[in-house]
């Protein structure tokens, strides 16, 4: 009997092992992870309301130029720096493309990092405190490789998210407002053509800004057993260096919080594109998230799940 139990013990080891190592289980397990991710209700409602977003921009752009006085008397398209908002939205009613950006600097600032906060703070806690975590690490999957798996799929999301935004700013622009050439900040014209795939760039290095908030949230997450106070942690967290982000007495570290270089992306709109800013961006959301992957791997991978 006994010989028999190890006989068996002897084939299932090896067959598990090579699972974990196998290419397609690896995939399956992603596969899995976005799957689960997007057909939670929450997923689909906060996706429902970035889409809304432009939706409700539009209109009330349309309802205010309605009887052809410009947007509450801003400045003019080629402002500088922090007028970005203002200055797109002074372009929509004679481009509906200019949605696009404005869309995204709107939701930029809240809307998508608390969307993300909110995936990201789930994502191992929701599993510990629905007492799935243990169940997923019974598979042959690896902590590594499911941290792995939780963090790609946030960054699935943030991608999703984003295009969710440009998407529903296009379709609405396209729709309340005439399309045509694009007029830069830096006051120059190009043609529609170039305009669409500066707004793919656009929502790209949009996307590309929250990897570091979402590796915040991811560590947030595997401290906690409780997914609704690792989303609450990540989302006051974001709302906190926000905060300090505007204290001109703490100008100094500015440039080294995740959240300052956000805007940059409008340096895509210029003639020629600055990119000095736009690098610096991705760089430090590189750098935090490598700095808190790793620390959410270190606690991740020496966390106690059968509590």
């Amino acid at each position: 009997m006994s010989q028999a139990e190890s006989q068996a013990e002897t084939t299932v080891r090896p067959t598990a092992s090579a699972r974990a190592r196998s290419p397609l289980w690896t995939l399956g397990l992603f596969r899995s992870e976005l799957t689960t991710t997007f057909r939670r209700w929450r997923t689909l409602a906060l996706l429902a309301v970035l889409a809304a977003v432009p939706v409700l921009i539009g209109i009330a752009v349309k309802i205010e130029t309605s009887d052809g006085s410009p947007i509450g008397g801003g400045g003019g398209g080629g402002g500088e720096g922090g007028g970005a908002g203002p200055a797109f939205l002074t372009q929509i009613t004679n481009n509906g493309l200019f949605l696009v950006f404005a869309a995204l600097a709107a939701t930029l600032p809240v809307f998508l990092p608390m969307a993300v906060g909110v995936i990201a703070g789930d994502a191992v806690a929701g599993e510990a405190n629905a007492g799935t975590l243990r169940y997923l690490l019974v598979a042959p999957a690896g902590r590594t490789r499911l941290l792995l798996a939780k963090y790609v799929s946030t960054m699935v999301f943030c991608l999703v998210a984003t295009l969710t935004v440009a998407v529903s700013a296009l379709a609405t622009g396209a729709l309340l407002f005439p399309l045509g050439e694009v007029t830069t900040i830096s006051g120059t014209q190009i043609s529609f053509g170039e305009g669409l795939v500066r707004a793919v760039l656009v929502a790209a290095v949009v996307a590309a800004s929250l990897v570091g908030l979402a590796a915040i949230g991811l560590f947030v997450s595997t401290l906690t057993n409780s997914g609704v106070a690792a989303m609450a942690a990540t989302v006051g967290l974001l709302i906190t260096v926000q905060i300090l982000d505007t204290i001109p007495q703490l100008d100094a570290i500015h440039p080294y919080l995740f959240p300052h270089h956000w805007l940059s992306f409008t340096d895509l709109l210029r003639e020629p594109v600055h990119w000095d800013e736009l690098l610096d961006n991705l760089g430090l959301q590189a750098l935090y998230a490598a700095v808190f992957g790793s620390a959410a791997w270190a606690r991740f991978t020496t966390k106690d799940i059968t509590a």
